[in-house]
């Protein structure tokens, strides 16, 4: 194996190619970014760099002489445009071709947008971060679509700012879905009570000149408009590669891409971060993590395991863990909560903004979410989370 080949240079695309590195590996690495910039961190994005107390600089991921060490092949400012599975080569957006033995897919997302005549800004890139950075402060009025952690930390960040903040969600309250209807209750009156117009319920079908036009047809009115209505996997260049490709690259539990019928004769390809979708055992399912911390796991799990003899290849089965910072509040998970049937409140008061809820798929606790409580605290939950503790032992008093 001589040339290996990384498709998408942040968080997991990074870890897979220090990983490689650490392993042993010591051919030719290609990384390739569609960013001009050196990998960067996304948190801060919608947190310390969108509020100015962060420079661009500071999001670095490593410095200059961490990157030089890895001694990469890098392309950065240039997307990948298809795949030849046949021909083993990774068509480049400027035309050129990049030859791989092995490649790791970690393209990430893109995010989603909205219809009409008006601008509105999105954040995912520092470039995003940074143009709307200059654009809220006191008076500004910001109208953010979607009340999900992307679009609640941006409107907890402008309020400090100062600007007038509205937030358009239409579930009955923030995260409904993946959170529950009490717990997104106490998140939606901690934006309320801190002067935030959260309105829930209502349908934004396109922006406009002066905001958003509501499904009633409504205009509410903003000075600068976010768009945070989630993302979609960025697999566009996969078209016609032969890839399966389903809300994400298709991958079995060892990050291994899944190919379509028929299959083609070639292989060796993974994918980690928030583009892949694989099957975690632990859990029993398919999922697609979109948070920080699975990047950095799953760049590494990848990479390890396309080293790897088959025979000795390793599941990835982690714990999901995300983090979200709203004004004062730090809110912590573990598990995968998505598909709940039951949650309860098993510490604290969530009229006090300080509790900790479980959550119950089948018999089985598959997920924690805290606010507000020591990290020593949430942590001990995700053990529990990780033997599959039942319910009934996990959570007393519930049937």
């Amino acid at each position: 194996m001589k040339r290996i080949v990384v498709v998408g240079a942040s968080a997991a695309g990074l870890a897979a190619a220090e990983t490689l590195r650490r392993e042993g590996y010591d051919g030719t690495l290609t990384l390739v970014g569609d960013e001009p910039h050196p990998p960067y961190d996304r948190p801060p994005l919608s947190k310390q760099v969108l509020s100015g107390q962060w420079g661009a600089d500071r999001a670095a991921l490593r410095t200059p002489e961490d990157l030089a060490a890895l001694d990469l092949d890098l392309r950065l400012g240039v997307a990948a445009a298809g795949l030849d599975p046949a021909g083993r080569l990774v068509r480049l957006a400027d035309g050129s071709t990049v030859p791989y033995d092995r490649l790791l897919i970690a393209t990430g997302v893109w995010p989603r947008r909205l219809p009409g005549d008006g601008v509105a800004h999105v954040l995912r890139t520092l470039d995003d971060a940074l143009a709307l950075r200059d654009r809220i402060g006191p008076g500004r009025r910001l109208v953010v679509v979607g009340a999900g952690f992307l679009g609640a930390e941006a409107a907890a960040v402008a309020s400090k700012l100062g600007a007038q903040v509205t937030l358009l969600e239409p579930a009955p309250v923030p995260l409904a879905r993946a959170v529950g209807l009490e717990v997104g209750q106490a998140l939606a009156r901690a934006h309320r009570e801190r002067g935030v117009k959260l309105r829930c319920g209502v349908t934004v079908t396109e922006v406009t000149e002066d905001g958003v036009r509501l499904a009633d047809g409504e205009v509410v009115e903003g000075d600068e408009i976010l768009i945070a209505i989630g993302s979609l996997p960025n697999t566009g260049w996969l078209a016609g590669s032969g890839l399966a490709v389903d809300d994400g690259v298709v991958c079995d539990e060892y990050c291994q891409a899944a190919w379509g019928s028929p299959r083609p004769k070639a292989g060796g390809v993974y994918a980690a971060g928030d583009v892949a979708r694989w099957y975690n055992p632990l859990f029993g399912t398919s999922m697609r993590i979109e948070h920080r911390t699975n990047a950095a796991e799953q760049g590494m799990a990848a990479a390890r395991n396309l080293l790897a003899a088959p025979g000795a290849r390793t599941p990835f089965t982690p714990v999901p863990y995300f983090w979200s910072d709203q004004y004062d509040m730090k809110i912590q998970a573990y598990g995968y909560l998505r598909g709940h049937d039951e949650v309860a409140v098993v510490e604290g008061d969530l009229a006090e903004d300080r509790f900790l809820a479980a959550y119950r798929s089948g018999d089985r606790i598959t997920a924690a979410l805290a606010v507000g409580m020591p990290a020593k605290v949430v942590r001990q939950w995700r053990q529990v989370i990780a033997v599959r503790a039942a319910w009934h032992d996990a959570v007393p008093n519930r049937p």
